[in-house]
């Protein structure tokens, strides 16, 4: 496993909700990644957003981690959720917030 791989399976490991995002959860540097965090926001769930635009290493490592090409990626528990799109869909149809529920993460506006 190289470096990179050990920090991604680490920190996906150690946080209970992680966000691999393109800027901070403060200031997202794209709207993929800004949706994302309103969401997550919104469900009042505690989550670490790790900037991928602070390391060429990190922002491929991830894609080749989860084999999905995009950022925002979204882990609960150590498990790759999805994308943006994913997320979004999920919010709108009430399951994400039982998704948190279930994985025991505590989210408000559950339905």
């Amino acid at each position: 496993m190289s470096g990179i791989n050990e920090f991604i399976d680490n920190e996906v490991k150690a946080n209970d909700v992680v966000v691999f995002m393109k800027g901070t959860p403060g200031f997202p540097q794209c709207g993929f990644s800004g949706q994302v965090v309103q969401i997550l926001d919104y469900l009042g769930v505690d989550y670490k957003g790790i900037n991928v635009l602070t390391s060429d290493n990190l922002r491929q490592g991830i894609k080749e981690f989860s084999n999905w090409p995009t950022i925002p990626q979204l882990y609960v528990k150590g498990e790759f959720v999805g994308g943006c799109d994913i997320i979004r869909e999920m919010f709108q149809a009430g399951e994400l917030q039982s998704f948190f529920a279930e994985k025991g993460v505590s989210a408000r506006g559950a339905a």
